[in-house]
């Protein structure tokens, strides 16, 4: 955990080990979807394993929190950011949730109605298409942008903390 911790910062460990429980979650949230329709899943299984899996990531908390820390500039610690980057890391997250649900709904919805409603000219269907369209590619967009964004404001507090 301590060489973690060194490597990532608390910020960054905290948010890495964060993975054990949310995806056990993720998987609930999806199989409970399911669930119904075909009773193949089983999301009360994996909400458990997500419940457990989350008790278990605030006891790493707890270590994360006590491991000591040799101070130097770190990409993801939280302490350290600027507003700037603290404000385009948020964006990057944003637009990267805003993508998974994007490709989450193209992965669970049937989409086999909306070809033959936009070639027959519904134009319902071609304006949600062109929504749909749309949100993926201002996904996309913002992912870069804020990427970029994030980076370069990483880049200026790792070069101010060098001069002093």
């Amino acid at each position: 955990m301590s060489r973690l911790v060194e490597h990532y910062g608390r910020s960054g460990a905290a948010a890495i080990t964060s993975a054990i429980w949310f995806l056990p979650m993720a998987a609930w949230a999806g199989s409970s979807d399911l669930s119904p329709i075909d009773q193949t899943a089983y999301p009360k299984v994996a909400l458990a394993i997500g419940v457990v899996m989350l008790i278990v990531w605030f006891a790493i908390l707890t270590r994360i929190a006590r491991a000591p820390v040799s101070p130097r500039t770190r990409r993801l610690d939280l302490a350290q950011m600027s507003t700037s980057e603290k404000r385009w890391t948020l964006a990057l997250i944003a637009f990267g949730a805003g993508l998974i649900a994007w490709l989450n709904a193209a992965a669970t919805v049937d989409w086999s109605p909306l070809p033959a409603a936009v070639g027959s000219g519904r134009p319902g269907a071609i304006l949600f298409a062109a929504v749909l369209t749309a949100f993926l590619l201002a996904m996309v967009a913002g992912i870069v942008l804020s990427w970029r964004k994030a980076a370069f404001a990483y880049r200026t507090r790792k070069s101010a903390t060098r001069l002093e």
